[in-house]
């Protein structure tokens, strides 16, 4: 699996990569090489030589191997080898979870054998996000009777087809669905009914309003709501929402609420509906409760009285709430903590004394903790609010304090703010972080990392050429000679942001936000055309401190966005070439607005990222020509790509060939300022020409500023929408572990 993913990479018309063409599996126990005699002598006195039979490796190792193998593959493929890896591919290791989650290239065929020859001997089923397969495969999981888990979202599913599945499923303790227009929960059976009164983990995403089947769950410990209705539902909000005792949630026995409300009132009303029946009695055994909303969102009454008798009966460990229910309350001084692990107060008004006295606890020990949320709170690192500009410097004890108590913490977000640091030695906030050595995804705003103490020290260039400035000339870009081989020398001191990634190596997922970054193409609105000005101290933050980034040895995932200092890009190249397990690149507005100064850079980026499976691109004047896509065709795991340009161009014959070229691709969303006719034309060429043979494919191409946009990035999946498409910062989102 590239990047250690644990998944082999498949490409159409090729066999798998353990049964290639009955070779190295095929007939009776193939060798890795052809094998000599044991017994006889070699000629002219060599050693005898006996090569390396894969069927000689223990029954242990081999199944080691065989996880790393998609399923589908495993036993419509491998299985069919040999005796030996028939019978190990059913063993129940391999067989009692079954992963079909972006497993692109499996289609309905292959599902429905799947299904039907190991049904039985499966456990946990993850068909999240298996937009393509038709309903009549999805009515197959009626074969895995001895199912206990089960995702569906994404999937294509109505009441009657959710009905006679979960009719057949007794056994099913989690669920994971989608509830669109037309759900009706009359639907359901009484068998139906029967198997959800025994579901203990519920999740829903909600695209109409509606409880779904949450009034059937009477068991539920865990309940997870995502809610993405539109505005223009709210004429239909159903009458049994609010009356009817057998549509009501019943909630007594649950541990974790989890609520995430995108863009819109009409989720705001629905939610409240949910909330108001468990303000009437607060679940003794609550210990999480979260909910994610964007903007304002009114406390009511009956919010009002479900706060107040959750401080008085329950002890949470974890929390996020709406910043209009946490701006200006006391809150925080009556609820109850026991052992937290994650608390989100993104947006929130909170200042550095609430921080240390309501939420570190005065400073005391919070080593449970591994996730902290403080995503826009702008004053969160200072100690008062009042008089304080938000660019105005952070008290470094503040930091101390946070860095001293939560000493395990693994994810943390501190973006969307600006968090300026004195010039002190040893008191700068990248310096004050490295202490948080069991860090593995960190996002920061790109000008708290500026170090003012050595702006007027020479910069780290590139050493084997530096590229030009100017647009669409030919430059040489070698790799970047790294920063730490100058520091060696005595050439450079390191700088702050330098000495924080070589203190954290283990770091899995970094954001370098602009503090007044926001993209164009933001949820549910029309694209934005005016952007502002980034932090004055971003400008100390440029090539050489990229470069730094190539520390990271174990980087899966990479934000960079509104750097505009970045001048040539060499430090990406840096990136490419040292961080061979980057898996996600998102850049956004780097360098000057009118031109795009690091493409060339970012070509000779693309050449080493091998593992790169997901790319988002955000530029003002982003041209995708035939250059571009043939640096990117380099990139052998791609799967997703995302151009946003607000007056980009594109090439359609470059698009063709790289979409020929690169046959992992399924996801190419390019919002540009081409015409609507182009757009569309190679849109339709694109699917005509690639849907076959590959059912997974999404192919968006569309004027950004046309005012249909919004209504054509609704038809797009909710996975690709809300995992790449739209920008948004990742650390720390949501607690981990939040679901199976």
């Amino acid at each position: 699996g590239g990047g250690g993913g644990g998944r082999a990479k498949r490409r159409p018309g090729r066999a798998s990569s353990l049964s290639g063409g009955g070779s190295a599996l095929g007939g009776l126990p193939g060798t890795m090489s052809s094998r000599a005699d044991e017994g006889a002598a070699v000629e002219g006195g060599e050693e005898l030589s006996n090569s390396m039979n894969l069927m000689d490796f223990s029954d242990e190792i081999l199944l080691h191997i065989l996880r790393y193998i998609p399923v589908s593959d495993l036993i419509l493929n491998i299985r069919r080898t040999c005796r030996k890896l028939a019978a190990l591919s059913l063993d129940k290791s391999l067989t009692h979870l079954v992963n079909l989650h972006k497993d692109y290239q499996v289609d309905k065929d292959k599902v429905k054998q799947l299904l039907r020859e190991i049904g039985k001997e499966i456990h946990e089923l993850n068909m999240a996000g298996c937009y393509w397969l038709p309903g009549a495969t999805i009515d197959q999981v009626i074969h895995c009777k001895n199912l206990v888990r089960l995702n569906l979202a994404g999937c294509h599913l109505t009441s009657l087809r959710l009905s006679r599945m979960l009719s057949a499923l007794q056994s099913l303790r989690s669920l994971t669905i989608d509830v669109n227009p037309g759900f009706d929960a009359s639907h359901l059976s009484s068998e139906c009914k029967a198997t959800l009164s025994r579901v203990l983990e519920l999740k829903q995403t909600l695209y109409t309003p509606s409880y779904g089947v949450v009034p059937c769950c009477t068991s539920l410990e865990k309940l997870l709501l995502y809610f993405e209705i539109l505005d223009r539902s709210r004429f239909i909000l159903s009458g049994q929402l609010m009356v009817g005792e057998s549509n009501v949630p019943h909630y007594q026995n649950l541990r974790v609420f989890y609520a995430r409300l995108a863009p819109g009132l009409v989720n705001q009303e629905v939610v409240r509906l949910y909330l108001a029946v468990l303000s009437d009695r607060t679940p003794e055994k609550l210990h999480a409760f979260l909910i994610s909303a964007p903007g304002g969102f009114a406390e009511s009454c009956t919010v009002k009285n479900l706060l107040d008798s959750m401080a008085r009966n329950v002890t949470l460990d974890a929390l996020q709430l709406p910043r209009s229910w946490m701006n200006g309350s006391s809150l925080l001084q009556h609820l109850k903590f026991s052992n937290p692990f994650y608390f989100s107060f993104s947006r929130c008004s909170l200042s550095g004394g609430q921080l240390v006295q309501r939420v570190l606890n005065g400073g005391k020990d919070l080593r449970s903790l591994v996730g902290l949320n403080l995503s826009g709170c702008v004053h969160c690192l200072s100690p008062g609010s009042l008089l304080r500009k938000a660019e105005d410097d952070i008290d470094s004890s503040i930091v101390e304090t946070l860095v001293a108590s939560c000493c395990n913490l693994r994810h943390l977000n501190l973006s969307a703010a600006h968090h300026h640091s004195a010039d002190s030695l040893g008191k700068h906030l990248c310096q004050l972080l490295t202490r948080l050595k069991c860090l593995l995804s960190l996002a920061l705003p790109v000008c708290s990392v500026a170090d003012l103490s050595a702006a007027d020290k020479p910069s780290v260039q590139p050493a084997s050429g530096v590229a030009s400035q100017g647009f669409g000339k030919k430059v040489r870009i070698g790799v970047q000679s790294c920063p730490w081989n100058f520091l060696e020398q005595g050439n450079v001191k390191p700088s702050v942001f330098w000495t924080l990634l070589a203190g954290l190596p283990y770091l899995k997922k970094l954001e370098l936000i602009g503090s007044t970054f926001s993209s164009a193409m933001p949820r549910n609105e029309p694209a934005i055309r005016n952007s502002l000005p980034p932090c004055s101290r971003a400008q100390h933050v440029g090539d050489s401190e990229v470069a730094a980034i190539g520390q990271l040895a174990f980087l899966q995932s990479l934000t960079l966005a509104q750097l505009p200092n970045i001048l040539t890009g060499s430090g990406l190249v840096s990136i490419g070439a040292q961080c061979q397990h980057l898996r996600t690149l998102s850049l956004a507005n780097l360098g000057m607005m009118g031109k795009v100064a690091y493409m060339a850079a970012l070509m000779d980026m693309l050449k080493h990222c091998k593992c790169l499976r997901d790319l988002r691109l955000e530029q003002p004047y982003f041209n995708a020509n035939a250059q571009f896509f043939q640096a990117l065709s380099h990139c052998s795991s791609l799967q997703r790509l995302c151009i946003i340009s607000r007056r980009g161009t594109l090439q359609p014959d470059a698009v063709m060939a790289f979409m020929t070229a690169c046959l992992e691709v399924v996801m190419l969303h390019m919002f540009t300022g081409e015409s609507l006719t182009v757009c569309k034309s190679l849109q339709q060429s694109l699917i005509w020409s690639f849907q076959a043979d590959r059912p997974a494919l999404n192919i968006v191409i569309f004027p950004l500023l046309h005012e249909d946009l919004t209504e054509v990035i609704r038809d797009v999946p909710m996975m690709h929408l809300d995992e790449i498409t739209l920008f948004k910062s990742r650390v720390a989102e949501e607690p981990p572990n939040l679901w199976w």
